[in-house]
């Protein structure tokens, strides 16, 4: 898909890779809707995005994904701005960290488990259904008819969790699972669904993290050696965008790492 005049939204688009993403489509020529909780970081974005723009191409939704209601009002508000929604980029979660027991026995709070779930694999799935209703009734587009593109934010750990994403690990493997089977409910339309898996990426979090902490993780990549940049998280996304014929797959971006047990 031609990304020039389309529109789409991006969750999590306040920081990390949700905010690379939409620098590069609005780089691109695209129309950027930014979904996040974070008000007044999403606002500095768009102010952001808009001088890169030289035009007023971005706009921020207060929006929660684990709420029907909320993200229905959002994207309301995307057709009301921007009057189509071609592409859905499903960036926003959680990745905390807590084993199944403490060093005392304790069981993990069942809420800790099901708050990750929630977030970030009801929030994409519940994002992912209401943006292919408003992308159904597009027009297609180019050769193959492509009516919008849905792209979803998996993980390493989805194959190689670590002790303690017991809860993320889940999550992001429910990411791996739904994405060949939601290609295949949408391919009629000609709505396409993929999957992004990035390794140690070198986001706000990770950078907070102590040196020695960063170099343990950075330790276990094969090539290049280091953390990958959200930069490259989003020319990835742009080329899922424009190939039409990625359909139904997860990508692994994580130069070459295989995550060990800790």
């Amino acid at each position: 898909m031609d990304m020039q005049g389309k529109t789409a939204v991006v969750s999590g688009a306040a920081s990390g890779l949700g905010k690379a993403v939409a620098e590069r489509l609005v780089e691109q020529g695209a129309n950027v809707a930014l979904f996040d909780l974070n008000e007044a970081a999403g606002r500095d974005v768009v102010i952001d995005l808009d001088k890169r723009a030289g035009e007023s191409r971005a706009q921020f939704f207060k929006v929660d994904v684990t709420d029907a209601d909320s993200v229905s009002a959002g994207l309301e508000g995307v057709l009301a701005y921007f009057s189509a929604l071609h592409i859905c980029i499903n960036c926003a979660g959680i990745a905390p960290a807590k084993r199944i027991l403490n060093r005392d026995k304790q069981a993990m709070a069942l809420a800790d488990f099901s708050q990750v779930i929630q977030i970030n694999l009801v929030g994409s799935f519940n994002l992912a259904r209401l943006a292919a209703e408003k992308m159904a009734v597009n027009e297609p587009l180019g050769e193959a008819g492509e009516r919008g593109v849905i792209i979803n934010t998996a993980s390493v750990a989805a194959y190689d969790g670590q002790m303690g994403q017991c809860a993320y690990a889940a999550s992001k493997s429910g990411i791996v699972g739904l994405t060949l089977p939601m290609a295949r409910d949408l391919a009629a339309l000609g709505i396409r669904v993929n999957a992004i898996a990035p390794g140690i990426m070198g986001t706000p979090m990770l950078l907070a993290m102590p040196d020695k902490v960063q170099e343990a993780l950075v330790d276990n990549i094969q090539f290049p050696k280091r953390m990958g940049l959200p930069e490259e998280f989003a020319q990835l996304v742009n080329h899922i965008v424009e190939n039409a014929y990625l359909n139904g797959e997860t990508i692994r971006l994580d130069g070459g790492i295989r995550m060990p047990s800790r």
